[in-house]
């Protein structure tokens, strides 16, 4: 299996269809919860639907990158998530985040094993292998969190 193939399957197991880490992924954690589950407030802590819209900021902007655009993702705008008011509001997210999980991992399967070396964009951001291991790992961080407000949502409503 090339670099590039074991890459695209981690962003794939994190997002779309693992268990072997978590027992779990951000699909299996969000695809049946509903809008009030997604937007429900546990404390001071960011809603459900905040995190998806968070980390598909990341993997959109890299995304981006990988298509041949520009990076213009900026850290202080990753939970500027417009208002998820609806059914539809959160099924379009929800769809848009999975869309972009399987062609951000598209993207890295097709890379040269070389490419994973090269700068991604500036060398100010490190390599490409860098910024690829940068979404899986705070994928990973964040679907923990997300996998406890579920929890928490949960338990709290039987």
């Amino acid at each position: 299996m090339s670099r590039t193939e074991f890459a695209a399957n981690r962003v794939r197991e994190v997002l779309l269809n693992g268990r072997w880490i978590a027992n779990t992924n951000f699909k299996d954690q969000i695809e049946d919860l509903t809008l009030d589950q997604a937007v429900q407030k546990v404390g001071n802590l960011n809603t459900i639907a905040l995190l998806v819209f968070h980390i598909n900021y990341y993997v959109g902007g890299v995304l981006n990158v990988f298509k041949g655009g520009d990076l213009e993702i900026r850290d202080k705008y990753s939970f500027d998530m417009p208002p998820v008011q609806s059914e539809d509001d959160w099924n379009k997210l929800k769809n848009e985040f999975f869309s972009n999980a399987e062609e951000f991992a598209r993207h890295v399967e097709m890379m040269s094993d070389e490419k994973l070396d090269e700068p991604f964009v500036d060398e100010k951001y490190g390599t490409y292998l860098r910024n690829i291991e940068g979404i899986i790992e705070h994928s990973y961080y964040h679907l923990g969190q997300v996998s406890l407000l579920k929890k928490m949502i949960l338990e709290k409503r039987a």
